[in-house]
């Protein structure tokens, strides 16, 4: 199956009657600007470059931030919880949580109830950086010069986009 064409229409040409079969899709499904996966990765490397100076400013990574995010939240979560929200593995979250450690910004500490989960909770200089990100929402609004409105339609596109390409991925879906 293929992407969705540089003009918005469904690359999918699929026959089910009976000329299934044999019309696999075109050369054009190859072309790099074909592709929704390479706009939506290109995107990604946009927004890096809006974030990082605002970023720069208060200290932070990009995925420390979306930690900090987290925990602005709801404070005290379990690493698990953290990592399932991220979709981040233990492997890739243990080391960022403890460079927020080091910085001064979280606590870790094992569960009283649950030795085994780990809760990582904002120190008063990991809450209070919570103020100083506060205009990013809206700077980030600005850059991308769309109304907010739109950004939150896209944003709840891709959110079911996300949430497809997982149940399509899924472990339990067996080998073609």
């Amino acid at each position: 199956m293929s992407e969705i064409d540089a003009h918005g229409r469904n690359g999918d040409r699929r026959d089910t009657g009976e000329n299934a079969g044999q019309n696999a899709g075109t050369a054009d499904d190859l072309l790099l600007s074909s592709q929704i996966c390479f706009a939506v990765y290109s995107a990604a490397h946009a927004f890096n470059r809006i974030y990082k100076p605002l970023l720069d400013r208060i200290g932070l990574t990009y995925p420390q931030y979306l930690v900090l995010l987290l925990l602005w939240e709801q404070d005290g979560q379990t690493m698990k919880t953290l990592g399932q929200r991220l979709y981040l593995d233990s492997g890739t979250l243990t080391p960022l949580l403890k460079r927020l450690e080091a910085a001064g910004l979280v606590s870790r500490a094992r569960d009283a109830q649950d030795e085994r989960l780990m809760r990582i909770s904002l120190t008063e200089a990991g809450a209070s950086l919570r103020e100083k990100a506060t205009p990013f929402p809206h700077e980030i609004v600005c850059a991308a010069g769309r109304p907010a409105e739109r950004l939150v339609a896209l944003r709840d596109e891709i959110l079911a986009l996300r949430d497809s390409l997982h149940a399509a991925a899924a472990p339990d879906r067996g080998a073609a």
